[in-house]
């Protein structure tokens, strides 16, 4: 795997959107956010609502153009993406994923933009970034718990012990070392059968999600559990499942026992409660990178 180079104070950045459209009052704060990091923010016309093409920030073909673009630029140093949303999947056939291996560059996002690290990790050998976005999380005043592992990510420390905070909990125990893949639960399941399906084997994956109702969030874990993701994979680490409720409380299964009847006869490590995923504070993650995670310690280290 190789791992991008790292940011640095005045480095040119591209602002662009392979997703849904950004709504507009926050563009402005987005960019000025960008700029408060040290950074020169170059604004790519997918962040501008008036591209919007239905639900996405601009149509199919310029949305790669400007993916396949940033990654030529010398003169463009990283890549945030500015939101999630819908619609990074729809770039995957259009996109010349040899020319962005010759080009390597941090690329940073999570939700929607699962759908280009798995690419990124498999195709281009290629280390990226899980980490908040612009115009999703600190457009805004976030805490410094999220801002501090954002920094990490984009300015070259992201390595070592990583928080595990208070709410981690060993569903099964066990030691894993292997490289981190994974992100949105979702859009990893929505990669089984295409060219781009996540690999999981010998690899710690990691999954969160939002706004999901239980037995979707069962539905989808048991495609990967069928798919074999779960037997291959050398350790599985969860998020986030913001807002993830059930349907009918009244006969339902909890999270907790979904992941324990469909991940754990895997038998290997599963640690969850990670604060990283669609809620606040979060940390970021270096998809690609080897990693060692020790579920009964509770830990988790990124090596350099």
């Amino acid at each position: 795997m190789l791992t991008p180079q790292s940011l640095f104070p005045g480095a040119k950045v591209a602002l662009l959107c392979a997703s849904s459209a950004v709504p507009e009052e926050r563009l402005e704060p987005a960019v000025a956010a960008v700029r408060t990091l040290g950074l020169e923010p170059v604004v790519y016309p997918s962040c501008y609502y008036a591209n919007r093409h239905g639900y996405f920030a601009a149509d199919d073909g310029q949305r790669a153009k400007e993916l396949q673009d940033a990654f030529a630029d010398p003169d463009i140093k990283g890549i945030l993406c500015i939101r999630g949303g819908y619609g990074a999947g729809r770039l995957l056939p259009l996109l010349n994923w040899r020319e962005i291996a010759r080009h390597p560059k941090l690329l940073c996002g999570y939700s929607d933009v699962t759908a280009l690290h798995i690419a990124l990790n498999q195709l281009c050998r290629l280390v990226t970034y899980q980490t908040p976005m612009p115009s999703t999380e600190y457009y805004k005043p976030v805490d410094e718990f999220t801002m501090t592992y954002l920094r990490r990510a984009l300015f070259g420390a992201l390595t070592g012990p990583m928080p595990m905070g208070q709410g981690v909990e060993t569903l099964q125990g066990g030691k894993a070392k292997g490289p981190l893949c994974g992100g949105n639960l979702s859009l990893v399941r929505d990669s089984l059968g295409t060219p781009w399906e996540i690999d999981t084997r010998g690899k710690i994956l990691f999954l969160e999600d939002v706004d999901e109702k239980t037995y979707r969030l069962d539905d989808m874990l048991t495609q990967l559990r069928n798919a074999g993701k779960f037997e291959d994979c050398a350790g599985v680490l969860l998020g986030y499942w913001t807002d993830c409720v059930p349907e009918r409380p009244e006969r339902t299964l909890t999270i907790d026992e979904i992941v324990r009847e469909v991940v754990l006869p895997a038998g290997v490590p599963v640690l969850s409660g990670l604060a990283c995923g669609h809620s606040l504070p979060t940390m970021s993650l270096p998809l690609g990178a080897t990693a060692v995670l020790d579920a009964d310690k509770q830990t988790l280290e990124v090596l350099p």
